[in-house]
């Protein structure tokens, strides 16, 4: 293991979209020296009015202890890493490389193949939240790879959120976020049918939701979920688009696994005729407006507020 832990390591980001720009500013706000990279420099550059260092290519933060990584899609994570200026090409190498990004079990076997070859240990460590959720504290992490190295970077890990979960060696933590974003959509879409089951019966949105989130059945994300069902905000927190990339890795899992998914692949056509409708840069729950449209309603946004249990933390 070349990471050893110290309690000031220098720190690396790579990406600073809307959950990036949100967990490097966590670990700006500990104190840490952090250095950022983004592909549009732009996005990064409000950090440098909390403490970091902006960078023009990832091969700059080669000389960090840890790096972390929260980019899009997997083409993404092999273009910052191993591709031309990426952080596993330079001279010298990070100590830990620790990929919070949604990618296929297969590119972050690549990429930890990679990271071994220049001594770099290799953490996959993908998240659950958004931003809201970030600073609400209540991020939670699911980490895999080696045991020693994961100890090493808790404590970083620890600020991101409220929950960090070693869940075991290589890439299983790939699985784990893949299992958990298409539970995401199954919910959704069952929550959008149930919703308008009661609505087109006589009951309004929010007085259904209020039931079922005060009931044993409601959750965290019922309930964060209920404001933008009830008045028909959507507003991009995660969208159909991503939404589907989750299902095509989740389904093809499966496929390799021997699982049968029948409530997932039968959600997986419903985010598509989400898609098909028009529906490619609002938020997922825009699947409660294709419900609607197979159930012969027109929703109309409630106007009234709604609690979303995510109080910004102290």
């Amino acid at each position: 293991m070349t990471y050893v832990a110290t309690d000031h390591p220098r720190i690396g980001w790579i990406g600073a979209g809307r959950m990036g720009y949100q967990l490097a500013s966590r670990l700006l706000d500990t104190g840490h020296d952090v250095a950022v990279y983004n592909r549009t420099r732009a996005k990064a550059e409000p950090l440098a009015d909390k403490g970091a260092t902006i960078v023009d290519r990832p091969e700059e933060l080669a000389d960090r202890d840890v790096v972390f990584v929260m980019v899009s899609a997997s083409a993404d994570l092999e273009s910052v890493t191993t591709g031309p200026g990426g952080v596993l090409t330079a001279d010298t190498a990070p100590g830990v490389l620790v990929d919070s990004s949604t990618v296929s079990t297969q590119v972050s076997a690549l990429v930890r193949e990679e990271a071994a070859k220049r001594g770099t240990d290799f953490l996959a460590a993908p998240v659950s939240g958004n931003p809201k959720v970030i600073a609400a504290g209540k991020l939670t992490v699911a980490v895999s790879g080696p045991r020693e190295v994961y100890d090493a970077v808790e404590p970083l890990l620890n600020l991101l959120g409220r929950g960090v979960t070693y869940v075991g060696e290589d890439e299983v933590a790939r699985l784990v976020k893949i299992a958990h974003n298409v539970f995401l959509g199954v919910v959704t879409q069952s929550l959008a049918e149930i919703t308008l089951l009661a609505e087109k019966g006589g009951v309004r949105r929010s007085a259904f939701l209020e039931f079922l989130n005060d009931s044993v059945m409601g959750s965290v994300f019922t309930r964060y979920k209920s404001p933008a069902l009830v008045n028909l905000d959507f507003k991009p927190t995660f969208t159909n688009i991503l939404l589907r990339k989750d299902f095509d890795l989740g389904l093809a899992a499966a496929r390799e696994l021997e699982v049968p998914m029948p409530v997932a692949s039968a959600t997986a056509q419903f985010v598509q005729a989400a898609i098909g409708a028009g529906y490619t840069e609002e938020d997922f729950a825009t699947l409660i407006l294709e419900q609607a449209r197979r159930s012969g309603i027109t929703l109309e946004p409630e106007n009234v507020t709604v609690d979303d249990g995510l109080s910004p933390e102290a």
